[in-house]
């Protein structure tokens, strides 16, 4: 491992945004799966669902082949359809508009709460109207959203809840997993993410409804399995009920998730570890907001985001220019929805988008992955403090 890590540095690149964790027992399982006469749809990608619904504390979990996808599949499951429309927040990654206008409903985007940067409340009542049919909340970064209320307003507006919690992989709140609040639960397996199968997605869910439309759909719309349909009767002879989409989880990806999943909460101390010495750090530097450290489980640090103030002295863009060319990689997550050509047109917005707006102009996401070595805290650290004085 540490050698992969070095080898992608060079003297351009002194701190990466990002490293994947794979270990020796990860290319193993890869190895094995590959080996397996079935390389899709088969017992790995089975235990792999079993093991994350045991792990969320779901009844149900299905793979898929990414985050998008899940998304996709857990809104047309519950039916929305053009003329609906549904609450998403205004800074999260496009994929949660998508997966929204892939049904044909209209994303309605709601500001975001100026400290964590995840929906407001208040916006999600101000854009609430005769057509809105559900709420998608995002927990931004890991840290999960105020979801009791959410789940509040949802139950007294009659509207249907899809948690998007493709960073919150071992989040929780009261000791509940994200993604176990509302009717799903949909979470992300890209290499950025706390743990990786590449490309991948989970949808989880205490409905067998649910499940079974979505494991149907994911493949095509067929009513059996590759398996079933080589074990039971005739190949050919299946039925199409719904039609569906090719939106398969292989067993080489199943397996690497499996196996990363069994690290999972050690992956996640070790960022939120990097993640404390950061704001111990930082936090003391004028003009530098640092996100507040909660305990383990109630922010599991996909991202490490801080503000730009004024009293630093630098915008962000600047800050941003000085980083790069000390060869430190970061990023904005994310540019704001309503700031993209095609969603002027395709979405809607009932209130303001103030918080959204000023955040977008100060945010900044540090370099943040298990095991990132103290030195290269440290050299980002030094960075600030530095053009600070």
């Amino acid at each position: 491992m540490r050698k992969s890590i070095d080898a992608i540095r060079n003297k351009k690149i002194r701190v990466p945004f990002f490293v994947p964790d794979i270990s020796k027992s990860d290319k193993l399982a890869v190895m094995n799966a590959l080996n397996s006469h079935m390389l899709t749809a088969g017992p790995q990608l089975r235990k792999f669902e079993r093991e994350f619904a045991k792990y969320t504390g779901s009844k149900y979990a299905v793979g898929v082949s990414n985050g998008t996808a899940a998304l996709h599949l857990a809104l047309k499951a519950l039916g929305l359809k053009k003329g609906d429309e549904v609450i998403i927040p205004d800074i999260t990654f496009v994929a949660t508009a998508n997966s929204v206008l892939l049904t044909g409903a209209t994303p309605v985007l709601a500001d975001v709460n100026y400290d964590d940067m995840n929906i407001s409340l208040d916006s999600i009542k101000q854009n609430i109207t005769s057509k809105t049919k559900a709420i998608l909340p995002v927990h931004l970064a890991g840290k999960i959203c105020k979801m009791t209320q959410i789940k509040k307003i949802a139950k007294k507006n009659n509207l249907l809840l899809i948690e998007d919690s493709a960073h919150a992989i071992g989040t929780k709140l009261n000791n509940k997993h994200a993604g176990t609040f509302g009717d799903v639960g949909c979470f992300s397996f890209y290499p950025t993410k706390n743990f990786t199968t590449i490309e991948g997605g989970m949808i989880i869910t205490n409905s067998k409804r649910i499940t079974e439309y979505v494991t149907s759909a994911r493949s095509h719309g067929l009513t059996k399995s590759l398996a079933e349909r080589y074990s039971k009767g005739k190949p050919w002879d299946y039925d199409i009920i719904n039609p569906g989409f090719n939106y398969r989880l292989d067993e080489i990806r199943a397996s690497l998730g499996l196996n990363q999943l069994k690290r999972i909460n050690s992956l996640n101390s070790k960022r939120f570890l990097a993640s404390k010495y950061y704001s111990k750090q930082l936090e003391e530097i004028p003009g530098i907001i640092t996100p507040r450290i909660f305990r383990k489980k109630e922010h599991t640090y996909h991202l490490y985001i801080i503000r730009i103030k004024n009293e630093f002295g630098q915008n962000r863009d600047e800050v941003f220019k000085g980083l790069k060319k000390a060869g430190i990689q970061v990023s904005v997550h994310y540019k704001p929805l309503h700031r993209f050509s095609a969603y002027k047109k395709l979405t809607k917005t009932y209130g303001k988008l103030d918080n959204s707006k000023q955040i977008y102009k100060e945010n900044l996401s540090l370099p943040m992955y298990p095991g990132i070595p103290k030195r290269e805290l440290d050299y980002v650290v030094n960075f600030f403090k530095k053009i600070s004085n």
